[in-house]
């Protein structure tokens, strides 16, 4: 089931021995840029747990027979209704992923700069070492994938979103630094190797951060509280 129910002492248990524990990894990027790709490509196998309101947004909809397809439906009332239930039950799923440190992959489109900020901070005061996977393309790849998206979002939209998102590039590389900001280029496939490339040097740079030790204080007195 997509909208999973997990206890906190099992949280609890399973934060200690999880070996991403404190680790945050912000995935961001505009509308079509290909994140589930990307994620599927560098994230799989981390063993973290992955925060996305879209995901029970189109679960959602889906029981409720809103079409996906029609971007009138998603601004509609129920769109709309639909969007906020999607964003509490995500964070409540959040929260009870934090009460056990576990590792999260923040899964969003990152044009709120100051969101992103506020959130990199409230996991550093818990802890967490919190870093960003950018997911880049061009305005006319992002424009194509978003009509062959399940779910579509009118082209002003898409087109606003992502302008937005580009804007924010060198502001999310001040929040998270050079060392824990990476960048993958995601307008065509791996077939080019130097897209190919990127993708294996951004591969390795976040399983090291994933698997090294866990340096923050207050991280490191919690475990011991835990253990």
């Amino acid at each position: 089931m997509l909208i999973e129910e997990i206890t906190q002492e099992d949280n609890f248990a399973e934060g200690v021995n999880d070996p991403a524990i404190f680790k945050a990894i912000f995935l961001s990027g505009g509308p079509g840029s290909g994140k589930s790709f990307v994620a599927k490509k560098l994230l799989t196998g981390l063993g973290m747990k992955t925060i996305n309101s879209d995901d029970i947004y189109e679960y959602l909809a889906k029981k409720q027979d809103l079409n996906l397809r029609d971007p009138d439906a998603i601004a509609s009332p129920q769109g709309q209704e639909i969007r906020n239930r999607a964003k509490q039950i995500t964070k409540n799923k959040e929260s009870s992923h934090l009460d056990g440190r576990l590792g999260i992959i923040i899964d969003g489109t990152g044009k709120d700069v100051d969101k992103v900020s506020q959130h990199s901070a409230a996991l550093k005061s818990l802890g967490y070492e919190p870093m960003m996977l950018f997911v880049n393309t061009s305005e006319e790849v992002s424009q194509q994938r978003n009509q062959d998206r399940p779910r579509v979002l009118r082209r002003e939209v898409v087109s606003s979103m992502w302008k937005q998102v580009q804007s924010n590039i060198m502001k999310f590389q001040q929040i998270f630094g050079a060392k824990d900001f990476h960048v993958v280029d995601n307008s065509g496939g791996l077939e080019d190797p130097t897209r190919a490339e990127n993708f294996k040097q951004v591969e390795k740079s976040i399983r090291a951060f994933v698997t090294a030790p866990v340096r923050n204080r207050v991280a490191r007195k919690w475990i011991q509280d835990n253990s």
